[in-house]
């Protein structure tokens, strides 16, 4: 059974991996949620995302602040750490 997301650990996994301010980090992850909220709505169980789409919607919300290859990084930090946890998979 895997353990529930620690939202802290979960920005401190990535601000120790790279030069990135916490709040930047978290910033992001909640854009992130916002959005996959919306793609939720209406829709079944699993939804597929467009990752170039997701960072398009991060990129244009006025309070991040970050460069492009910046949001692609906490992302894909992100989904290390979900792996790694156990707390998400890749389907086949």
């Amino acid at each position: 059974m895997s353990e529930p997301l620690n939202e802290r650990e979960l920005v401190q996994y990535i601000a120790d991996r790279t030069k990135i301010a916490s709040e930047s980090i978290a910033t992001v992850l909640r854009h992130e949620q916002a959005f996959m909220d919306q793609a939720h709505k209406g829709a079944g169980r699993d939804v597929e995302i467009d990752s170039d789409e997701l960072v398009d919607y991060i990129m244009s919300r006025p309070d991040v602040k970050l460069t492009e290859p910046d949001v692609d990084t906490i992302l894909e930090l992100e989904m290390s750490y979900l792996l790694e946890r156990g707390l998400a998979g890749y389907d086949d």
